[in-house]
């Protein structure tokens, strides 16, 4: 297969972590939308497009949110360490994604089907605000850490281990799939009062001559419970 589609560039101008929420997720929305473009279950000798390296340079901090001590709360920020979900016998690490100097959000590996990564220039799951998560449906070899990620319903549940040494537990809410010429940025993607997270990966057939697979998964979820971990 031949290069990814170009990707929507995004603002120029820097903005503090909090605003830059606000004003990254439209083009972060359509550069989730295209990341995961290049995996599919495809058998031909088609050469896969390559993916560039993760940015790791460390995302701005706010000052912290007071720690969660019911639900509905939040957490201080702390990169993920780890995402399970029992339900779908997910167990993955997580790495950082960013915006490269195309304005294009950097995907996880195409050769490792068992990670997930984090839009790190926006919140950490768990602290106030919409966390974005995604991962592959499939690889080059295979079936990937989100195969069965439709399977969740309304009540599932989502760990993530941070840092902190704390364990965010989040209940999704709604699990829906969008097509990603008509992807709502807005409701995927605004800031919100509370602790959210968004899980994101490609859906639909894929299409070989587009290269692309035609719809977004969503899975919506909120912060339930924090233990230690």
């Amino acid at each position: 297969m031949s290069a990814q589609p170009p990707l929507v560039q995004s603002p120029t101008t820097a903005a503090p972590r909090s605003l830059g929420r606000a004003l990254l997720w439209p083009a972060a929305a359509v550069a989730l939308g295209f990341m995961l473009v290049f995996n599919s279950f495809d058998t031909t000798t088609d050469a896969k497009p390559a993916v560039q390296p993760v940015a790791s340079s460390p995302a701005a901090v706010d000052t912290p949110a007071p720690a969660a001590e019911k639900p509905g709360t939040a957490l201080p920020r702390a990169k993920p360490k780890r995402l399970k979900i029992k339900e779908i016998a997910v167990d993955a690490p997580f790495m950082g994604l960013s915006i490269d100097s195309k304005g294009q959000l950097e995907a996880p590996p195409a050769n490792n089907s068992n990670l997930v990564g984090w839009f790190q220039e926006g919140v950490s799951p768990g602290e106030r605000g919409t966390a974005i998560v995604a991962g592959h449906v499939d690889t080059k070899t295979g079936p990937a850490v989100f195969l069965q990620l439709s399977v969740l319903k309304k009540g599932s549940k989502v760990d993530i281990a941070r840092e902190d040494g704390t364990v965010a537990t989040f209940v999704v809410d709604s699990v829906e799939s969008f097509m990603k010429s008509n992807f709502p940025d807005k409701r995927v993607y605004a800031d919100t009062p509370d602790a959210q997270l968004r899980l994101i990966t490609c859906a639909g057939t894929y299409d070989k001559k587009a290269q692309d697979y035609p719809e977004n998964l969503v899975v919506f979820a909120h912060l339930d419970s924090v233990r230690k971990g």
